[in-house]
Formats: structure tokens, C-alpha cells, sequence
């Protein structure tokens, strides 16, 4: 079985692959860290590297293939994946496919605590990578971030823990 699992920065996205890769003992990859690490190879913050990429679509591509191919490597083998990142969805074909969100102050806070950032950082952070990554988006894959036509389960993760989250996961799961 293939799980993607996208969502707003600050959603909850990886801490809940990781719950439910511990749950249900599949591996577990990350757009994000791919991102992250593409970002240190440059020599750059996450948001330096953001910005570079919006002229850069070999960045944004490489991640899409390294996602693609790490999938069909999985699925080719019978192996249970969980693949987490934002525009996983529109390049792995999976048995599921999951978007979570919550409302700016929620997600705010999240990273706040997270990065031991201010709020205002983190909102203002949080804010231009959103556009920045929808402008990306748009422009290399003709994808608008804001529909969400593509997902099977939408979730709103600000009432619930990481393990609840999971559950519903689980939950939903079983009548697939």
C-alpha cells in the first residue's frame, strides 16, 4: 500500500507519517527533508532555497522524481510506503491520498514552537513560503495548490493530537 500525505506547513504532515509509519511499521519518506537537504547541498536557508527555486524548476522537479521513483521502487516490490510532502499526490500513484490543514494560528504557533521562532517570524515565514511555493506550483506543474480535487481524506488536524490523527487515519484504512 502507497499513503501520500500533504498539507499546509505547520499541518502536522510529517509528525503524523511518522505516528502512522510507527503504527503501522512502513517506512516513511519526506518531500520536506529531501527540500531541506537540497537546500544545505546549496548552501542556503529554507527560504533562500525557496526563492532560488522559483527560477530554478530543475529543484522542484528533482524532488517530484526522487518521490516518483522511490514509489514505484516500493510498489514494484510489493512494499508498504508512506510518502509525505506536499505535491505528493499529483506524482505517486497511491491507495490513498491524504491533505491535512489548520487554521494560520494554529499552524503558526506549531513552527513557533517547533523552530523556537517569534510568531510574527513564523507567520511572515509561513505566509511567503505559501505564495512562493504556489507561484512554483502553478508555473513548473500547472497544479493549483488550493484544489484539493486530487485528495481522498482532507483533514482539519487542529483539534487533534498526532495519535488521534492516526487513528483516522487507521479508521479510514480499513473501509478502503
Amino acid at each position: 500500500m502507497i499513503i501520500t500525505v500533504g498539507g499546509l506547513a505547520g499541518s502536522g504532515t510529517t509528525t503524523a507519517a511518522e505516528v502512522l509509519s510507527k503504527k503501522l511499521n512502513i517506512p516513511f519518506i519526506s518531500a520536506g527533508d529531501i527540500f531541506r537537504q537540497m537546500a544545505r547541498e546549496s548552501g542556503m536557508s529554507v527560504l533562500e532555497f525557496s526563492t532560488f527555486a522559483e527560477g530554478n524548476t530543475d529543484i522542484d522537479m528533482e524532488i517530484d522524481r526522487r518521490q516518483e521513483k522511490i514509489a514505484k521502487k516500493s510498489k514494484e516490490e510489493s512494499k508498504n510506503l508512506i510518502i509525505e510532502g506536499r505535491l505528493s499526490a499529483y506524482f505517486v500513484e497511491a491507495d490513498i491520498k491524504i491533505w491535512m490543514t489548520a487554521p494560520l494560528d494554529v499552524r503558526t504557533q506549531r513552527i513557533c514552537n517547533r523552530e523556537s521562532k517569534s510568531l510574527d517570524l513564523a507567520e511572515s515565514e509561513i505566509k511567503f513560503r505559501e505564495k512562493s511555493e504556489a507561484v512554483r506550483y502553478l508555473d513548473i506543474h500547472n497544479i493549483n495548490i488550493n484544489n484539493l480535487d486530487v485528495y481522498d481524506l482532507i483533514l482539519n488536524t487542529h483539534s487533534f493530537n498526532p495519535d488521534s490523527i492516526a487513528e483516522i487515519i487507521l479508521t479510514t484504512l480499513k473501509v478502503i
